[in-house]
């Protein structure tokens, strides 16, 4: 594929390239502004192939250092193209957006965060050159995929409107998958796009629990498979269900142990603990434990403030991420909160004690309705103590796991001294390599004993 009109460089080598704020030109969606990315499959006759069009200002245009809004719209056409295909193919706009020197692409759908460099603005890069390079790379990559037209949206109030539109067909399509468990399939689905960022991440898509970014269910997966069997996305053999409750399965441990390099052995599907799914970086939220209120909490991308711990959702996602498993700390899509086993292990939504009030609200369907208003958000409890405050005033449910455990305490303080042995002085003989017979004296001990076998010595 030939890129001689684009002013830089355009290559797999340039994948996980990361533009650090000192380099950056423009920051476009992300944290300071807003954002979102479509693909959809339209008719023959709907797509210009490789026309490219840009409402709002492109690179030239905006001033350096600032943030803002950016839409990303491709759509494809193709005799053999499938509806199920355009959660799958919109997944790789953030591959093909690495390939281009100086332009960096994070996470998905609506929580996309892109970046362009000072050095690639002043060699005369576009976004229509970064349109031109969507559409020949997707036809690259992808055989049955005959025509792809993009279009950039960095004016707000189009920006808005496109977000808007998105969310609709975001939730068209996960909801196909709310009625279907993982009991009911024969095989689950694997990730590994996020490798060039996190290594040892693998992503287990199953029917009760999609992707940590969100953007692809186990539908889409299917169809991922049956269109590119060689692609990042690939079948993963359930094997034998080994946990039912905390959803381990022989195969996904056995892919994930190939797919890491080894470093990844045991996976826990529904649980925060002991080896939860590994986490990348473009996950939509995390769920943490919060030791002091025996509680879990939830944290999304969006959210601007700090979470009980007094820490904000960027640098725990700089503690999770990058593909490694950490006790009590998951990345998750928001659809998995919809899931019949979100967290089933743990206790599910009778665990869960904070959110932030925006996330609740997107969510507010799937948690139990007598749980409502017993979980947090930051206009409740802005730290551990007025979070603590908050549960015991609402009865939470993780109340009743304080008085069990302050019983458990209560039970072992009162349980009697374990019998011992006292004896003043108490002599044992041994031998040192190097020194020979030495004997070991102990003056006021106290010897404890599980049990003392006396046996007769040899004359």
């Amino acid at each position: 594929m030939a890129f001689e009109d684009i002013p830089v460089d355009v290559g797999l080598i340039y994948e996980g390239e990361r533009i650090r704020k000192a380099q950056m030109y423009a920051d476009l969606a992300g944290p300071k502004s807003f954002g979102a990315e479509l693909l959809r499959v339209k008719p023959m006759d709907e797509v210009e192939d490789e026309k490219v069009t840009v409402i709002g200002p492109d690179f030239k245009d905006m001033e350096q250092g600032k943030a803002y809004p950016f839409c990303i719209y491709v759509e494809v056409a193709g005799e053999k193209l499938e509806e199920d295909l355009e959660g799958v193919f919109e997944r790789r706009i953030h591959d093909f957006c690495n390939y281009v020197q100086g332009f960096m692409h994070l996470n998905s759908r609506d929580i996309i965060w892109c970046r362009v460099s000072k050095d690639a603005v002043s060699k005369g890069l576009s976004l229509h050159h970064v349109g031109k390079v969507l559409a020949r790379i997707f036809k690259q990559e992808y055989e049955a995929i005959k025509k792809v037209q993009v279009t950039f949206i960095t004016e707000p109030e189009k920006a808005k409107e496109f977000i808007e539109m998105a969310r609709e067909v975001y939730e068209k399509r996960d909801s196909r998958a709310r009625g279907l468990k993982d009991e009911e399939v024969d095989v689950f689905y694997g990730c590994v796009l996020c490798q060039s960022f996190a290594p040892t991440h693998v992503c287990a898509i199953t029917p009760s629990r999609p992707s940590s970014c969100g953007a692809i269910t186990w539908f889409e997966g299917r169809a991922a498979v049956k269109v590119d069997p060689k692609g990042p996305i690939f079948e993963i053999p359930k094997g034998e269900l080994l946990d039912p409750v905390k959803g381990e399965y022989s195969g996904i441990n056995k892919v994930f142990a190939e797919k890491s390099g080894g470093t990844v052995t045991r996976v826990f599907l529904h649980s925060v603990f002991e080896h939860p799914h590994t986490s990348c970086g473009c996950f939509e939220a995390i769920a943490f434990y919060i030791p002091e209120v025996d509680g879990i909490g939830i944290v999304h991308r969006d959210f601007r403030g700090v979470t009980p711990f007094g820490i904000p959702f960027s640098t725990m996602a700089g503690q999770v991420g990058g593909g490694v498993q950490t006790d009590g700390f998951v990345g998750i899509g928001v659809e998995y909160m919809r899931s019949s086993k979100f967290l089933q292990a743990d206790g599910g939504w009778k665990r869960i004690v904070w959110m932030p009030k925006a996330l609740k609200e997107r969510v507010l369907n799937a948690i139990p309705e007598e749980l409502r208003d017993k979980i947090a958000t930051e206009e409740d409890a802005t730290d551990l103590e007025s979070l603590k405050k908050f549960l015991e005033e609402k009865n939470h449910p993780v109340v009743e796991r304080w008085a069990k455990e302050e019983e458990k305490k209560e039970e072992a303080e009162e349980k009697p001294e374990e019998e011992y042995v006292e004896m003043p002085t108490v002599e044992a003989k041994a031998f040192a390599p190097g020194v020979g017979n030495i004997t070991i004296v102990f003056k006021n001990a106290k010897i404890y004993a599980e049990k003392i076998i006396i046996k007769r010595g040899s004359k």
